[in-house]
């Protein structure tokens, strides 16, 4: 490698939330000569991190601007809200966004649900981020509709969620820029939709096992050689069965006891 060259890597970015560590796993698995670094950034930086070549791709939740990017999406997420626990909402197993008509519902700049109508009353200012909303929920200013995966991140103890049937659902992809699909990016795609190493697009796909030579079969003419029947001679087949064969001892007048005619008398 020249002084001019860098060696491979891959930038990968991920929203809050998402748990990119199996599929980093399995990289450093199949690629352990190419370095994966993780980079956290808000899910609205995240679509312009990627365009402007940040990161070679990235987990994001939809909806997104579009515009130079692809995307694959991966799952979705269940819609929870965030309460204390003496709240009568923990008392239920689901609630609907009817049921929180009557409640202050916070709205955090970064959340990405994509709301027709927001459920209940509007609090006096929007928090700036989910982990401030999570804190008023603790200090009982009002309550918080948002992915499950984000309630699982800000989990506290005088905290609970239970999920909201109607409200929205967040999705997430993995995006990258259009333009740049290139191998390692095909790699991470792969892996992430479970393509196994063995596939043929698998940059680290092993090489195929060296041919094993066949077994040889065992010589039935070696080793442990029948040994003829007396009185039989070697070029011909074994006698087949008792007396009352067919067959069975023609032509063999040297056996025991196979000649006919008057036995000899004696003297």
């Amino acid at each position: 490698m020249t002084g001019s060259e860098v060696p491979p890597s891959f930038r990968l970015a991920y929203v809050p939330g998402v748990t990119p560590s199996k599929w980093v796993r399995i990289w450093n698995e199949r690629l352990p000569d190419v370095p994966l670094t993780l980079l956290t950034v808000s899910p609205q930086e995240a679509p312009g991190v990627l365009r402007a070549g940040g990161a070679d791709a990235g987990f994001v939740r939809l909806p997104i601007d579009r515009t130079a990017l692809s995307a694959i999406p991966l799952y979705t997420e269940t819609t929870v809200v965030v309460v204390p626990k003496d709240h009568l909402v923990a008392a239920v197993e689901e609630v609907s966004t009817e049921d929180l008509a009557d409640e202050i519902v916070l709205h955090p700049l970064d959340d990405t649900l994509d709301w027709e109508r927001l459920p209940g009353r509007p609090a006096i200012e929007r928090p700036a981020t989910t982990a401030d909303a999570i804190e008023l929920v603790a200090a009982g200013v009002g309550v918080l509709v948002v992915p499950q995966s984000l309630a699982r991140l800000h989990h506290r103890r005088d905290l609970t969620y239970r999920p909201v049937t109607d409200a929205p659902e967040s999705r997430v992809a993995l995006s990258w820029p259009e333009d740049e699909t290139t191998d390692l990016v095909e790699e991470f795609i792969g892996i992430v939709r479970g393509r196994t190493v063995n596939s043929s697009r698998g940059r680290g796909k092993p090489p195929a096992p060296e041919a094993q030579p066949k077994a040889k079969r065992p010589d039935a003419g070696g080793g442990a050689r029948r040994k003829p029947a007396a009185g039989k001679s070697t070029g011909k087949p074994p006698r087949s069965g008792g007396s009352g064969g067919s067959g069975g001892a023609k032509g063999a007048k040297g056996a025991k006891g196979a000649r006919r005619g008057k036995p000899r008398g004696r003297g």
